[in-house]
């Protein structure tokens, strides 16, 4: 029986029996955990895909089926309170086969309780039912208190838990500094502490237009008045609000309020930017970081963030802007038209709109937080290279988990990149003490490999590489030749290949006829992470959250994108070249000229033999030879 018809055949009776109805299945593991959630308009269509032919699947769903142990699954009225559901399941179980945020337990939220006679704002990281008014969430702990440092700045409510009588002889400092009204000793009345409060939930809802327009209204009052100093404290919170809103803010011409999401990601970590557009000003930004990324594309990521993040999320505004179209979108759309229910002054909200906009300011907006997301992920990553205990500690796990002989100091990882055995290309980055040195990275053009070989690729990579080596070492003028390499002449402590068994037992049989293959050798597998390593039968497994795992997937990343930037460059110069440098009488000027007139090969491909004749160096003859060509 083979591995795939295994878990069909052990829930034949089950698959038969489940229902057309939708709902949310629960996948679990031997050990009874949940592994994945999953929802589903007809829950006995969507389990039973599971079990069929597995070889359309992504590695990440092959690896799941081969795990289920067990099923559970949940009947729901609508596939909308199935969509609900699953969100809240994937935030409560954190099922290691989903997306789902990183770190989740409950996040962040601004509160002010209305209710209460003298409310505050606060920090909670559970909504209720309770009539209270809720801001949020925010991605961290640091981020949701920079917020509440802020509204305490601009806004003078209270800040202590003490019960509000009046009778207090004197106020507390923070009302000396501006920073609270004083109702403990009945220096304020109880409407002037509810317009406070009033004015800070405005501020948090991204009013800020209203409230400078009532706090200047009130100035010219007191002023009018004669109530000078009252005039200059109102005036010298204006001016704190209008800085605070300079530095926040970027205009937006549409007025309709709007969550915008970018989305970057590399390999094994992904990150979401979302920008707070509330009356056509972007009035703050947060970033979040997911897990269980790998393998999935895009659009999943996506759609499963989204149903995560709108969970609980307080407020859902009239659109939803995405970098991507996502599966169940206009499902995804009644949810929150749903969720977003009536405002707070009681009147109903409309129909909230999930958009992927392909052009105009909406799709400028969204790259602007695609931009965003990618600077913080790479911001996340030299942070974590700038931490010299963390990358010390690193290298010593590996020293000691793969027995090395001395601690890793210089690490090489090379990579392969070919579509089908053309433009094929390798690349060698270098790692000096757990940092890249860049200086010395190097990218090489394969060429004596026909066809899809990355066995014989990666050796060819390895030979030229270390053969460069051993002829500096032999060449005692080179330096002053200004033929020596340092990138090439350094030898390593550790080389890394991108691959599993087949591609470390090709790259050692090439250090090993060029007599270095005592130099320390391990393949990182992706599929499971695991580093296979020479003479050891059985893979190395890192523990998922130790140091040395996360520096080896850096390393192996970053000689990932190097290759395929390269790769992307060689088959983009290839294909001009095919194209138009081999028909006769087309030079690099004439050439040049072409792509400046018509921008693309495939503007040309659709231009008349007139058109392109127009084009300076070219006649007609040349005209109809280039279309022939194309």
């Amino acid at each position: 029986m083979s591995p795939q018809a295994a878990p069909e055949k052990k829930f034949a009776a089950l698959l038969k029996a489940l229902p057309a109805k939708p709902g949310v299945y629960i996948f679990k593991n031997a050990g009874g955990r949940i592994i994945y959630v999953g929802k589903a308009a007809l829950l006995r269509t969507r389990v039973r895909s599971y079990f069929g032919s597995t070889h359309a699947f992504e590695a990440k769903t092959r690896r799941l089926v081969a795990q289920i142990a067990d099923i559970e699954f949940i009947l729901t009225g609508s596939a909308q309170e199935a969509l609900l559901l699953e969100a809240t399941l994937v935030k409560r179980h954190q099922p290691f086969y989903n997306v789902r945020l990183k770190d989740d337990k409950h996040y962040p939220y601004l509160k002010i309780d209305v209710s209460e006679d003298w409310p505050r704002v606060q920090i909670t990281r559970r909504i209720s039912s309770d009539g209270a008014r809720y801001f949020g969430p925010f991605a961290s702990a640091g981020s949701v208190r920079r917020t509440l440092d802020l509204v305490k700045k601009l806004f003078p409510w209270r800040s202590c838990t003490k019960e509000i009588t009046g009778d207090d002889p004197r106020p507390c400092l923070e009302y000396f500094i501006h920073r609270c009204i004083g109702p403990c000793a009945s220096l304020c009345s109880k409407e002037e502490y509810d317009t406070v409060i009033q004015q800070t939930i405005m501020f948090l809802e991204g009013r800020t237009d209203e409230i400078t327009r009532d706090l200047r209204r009130e100035m010219q009052k007191a002023s009018a008045g004669l109530e000078y100093e009252r005039a200059a404290r109102l005036r010298d919170q204006v001016q704190a609000i209008d800085r605070t809103t300079e530095r926040q803010v970027m205009e937006v011409r549409d007025r309709t309020d709007m969550d915008v999401f970018g989305l970057a990601r590399e390999e094994q970590e992904a990150y979401v930017q979302v920008f707070f557009v509330r009356k056509g000003l972007i009035i703050g930004r947060d970033i979040f970081q997911l897990d269980g990324t790998v393998d999935e594309t895009d659009a999943e990521i996506l759609r499963s963030f989204v149903e995560q993040f709108y969970e609980s999320a307080p407020f859902v505004p009239a659109r939803v802007l995405l970098p991507v179209k996502i599966d169940d979108m206009d499902l995804i759309a009644q949810w929150l038209t749903q969720r977003r229910g009536e405002r707070p002054n009681g009147r109903r909200a409309g129909a909230v709109r999930v958009m992927a906009p392909s052009r105009g300011e909406k799709r400028m907006l969204v790259q602007r937080a695609v931009d965003n997301a990618r600077e913080s992920l790479q911001q996340a990553r030299a942070k974590w290279m700038a931490d010299r205990g963390k990358t010390d500690e690193a290298l010593q796990q590996l020293q000691d988990e793969l027995e090395l002989p001395s601690l890793p100091k210089r690490i090489e990882c090379y990579d392969i990149s070919t579509i089908q055995g053309t433009s094929a290309v390798g690349s060698m980055v270098v790692f000096e003490d757990g940092t890249p040195k860049k200086s010395e990275y190097r990218r090489f053009r394969i060429k004596g490999v026909d066809g899809q070989n990355d066995f014989a690729m990666m050796q060819e990579v390895l030979r030229r590489r270390f053969w460069r080596a051993r002829r500096q070492s032999q060449e005692e003028g080179a330096n002053e030749a200004g033929e020596y390499d340092e990138s090439f002449g350094a030898m390593p402590d550790f080389v890394i290949v991108d691959g599993g068994k087949g591609q470390v037992s090709a790259a050692h049989d090439a250090m090993r006829n060029l007599g270095i293959g005592h130099i320390p050798l391990a393949g990182l597998a992706k599929r499971f992470e695991e580093l296979f390593v020479v003479g050891v039968s059985e893979p190395v497994v890192l523990d998922r959250k130790s140091q040395a795992l996360y520096l080896v997937q850096r390393i192996r990343d970053e000689a990932h994108r190097f290759a395929i930037t390269y790769h992307r460059n060689v088959r983009k110069k290839s294909g001009l070249r095919s194209a138009l440098d081999d028909v006769p009488g087309v030079g690099p000027k004439r050439k040049r000229a072409l792509l400046r007139k018509f921008g693309s090969l495939k503007a040309v491909r659709d231009a008349s033999a007139d058109e392109i004749a127009e084009t300076p160096g070219f006649t007609r003859g040349l005209a109809e030879k280039v279309l022939e060509a194309l």
